[in-house]
């Protein structure tokens, strides 16, 4: 499958989702949807990634703007993790890569002095049409949800 690019329309997925539910990115047209990646459930820089989300939820709502989250880890632990921090947005879970790989966030990384293959914290959005408007690699959390929503403003 190829991968998304800035300008070009994101093709269709469907993805286990936290609520017991599939997501589909078609069931979305008409809405801006954000897709941001992070590497592991309740971990540090993913909690504080989540709670910005969180917090700012609201400001995304007005804007006609859905939030997803995306990490390798289980629909259950996707759960737990969602309860626990009080996330009001689905958690999606990619444990075949299958979402990773079309976007590209799949990266060789260094923990601690070993060599991990892990995913890459990431953001993309993509607008009411489809259409994948900007992305966002190598993330540091402070600071990037204020990022994004100045972006979903100027759609």
């Amino acid at each position: 499958m190829a991968k998304v690019s800035v300008g070009k329309k994101v093709p269709d997925f469907s993805v286990a989702a936290t609520g017991g539910q599939t997501v589909s990115l078609k069931e979305y047209r008409g809405k801006n949807v954000i897709v941001y990646f992070y590497p592991k459930d309740s971990t540090p820089g993913c909690t504080l990634e989540g709670q910005d989300f969180r917090d700012n939820l609201a400001k995304f709502k007005r804007q006609k703007a859905i939030v997803f989250g995306v990490s390798r880890d289980s629909v259950s632990s996707h759960e737990r993790f969602r309860e626990k921090q009080g996330f009001k947005f689905d958690l999606l879970s990619d444990p075949d890569e299958k979402l990773c790989r079309l976007f590209d966030v799949i990266r060789e990384k260094n923990m601690y002095g070993r060599k991990v293959i892990g995913i890459e914290r990431s953001t993309f959005l993509i607008d009411h049409l489809g259409v994948l408007r900007q992305e966002w690699r190598k993330v540091r959390v402070k600071g990037h949800v204020a990022e994004i929503l100045d972006a979903v403003k100027a759609l």
